[in-house]
């Protein structure tokens, strides 16, 4: 991996550090009560934001790696498969232990995409948003060994 997508990949991580460090009030507000109509429509944004932020790394990523990068109408859904392991090389980008938890913020992203701020459930959101900083946490130390890897 050349420095250039090195230092792109590490431009995009410190954006979602930045975004983790601005959103953290309110994350903190909604681990403290349940939050009204305005917060969990930040919430969501910050949700959102987030998962494009992982999906932007993911992307450069396999492109140093000269892996193909879907654009197909299921994109976000086929990038997710390769992020785990389903791609020419077998590399898992994030550890197959947080799947799970990822698939729900892919799922989030795409709920949020074509929904209004009035139809936002916190039960739905509540543990998204209250395991964002340790899932972000996790998935930050595996891109950094990808990064060391290639």
């Amino acid at each position: 991996m050349d420095n250039y997508v090195k230092e792109k990949m590490e431009y995009e991580i410190s954006r979602i550090d930045k975004l983790m460090t601005d959103a953290k009030p309110l994350l903190d507000l909604c681990g403290q009560k349940e939050p009204d109509f305005v917060e969990t429509t930040a919430a969501a944004q910050v949700l959102h934001s987030f998962y494009n932020g992982v999906e932007s790394v993911v992307t450069l990523f396999l492109k140093s790696i000269h892996e193909n990068v879907p654009n197909d109408g299921k994109w976000h859904k086929t990038l997710f498969e390769v992020v785990f392991g389903k791609n020419s090389r077998n590399i898992n980008i994030i550890r197959n232990d947080i799947k799970a938890q990822m698939e729900k913020y892919m799922y989030f992203r795409h709920f949020i995409r074509h929904s209004y701020g009035s139809e936002l459930k916190w039960s739905e959101m509540e543990s998204l948003v209250k395991n964002l900083e340790d899932v972000w946490e996790t998935i930050k130390s595996d891109f950094r060994k990808a990064i060391e890897n290639e």
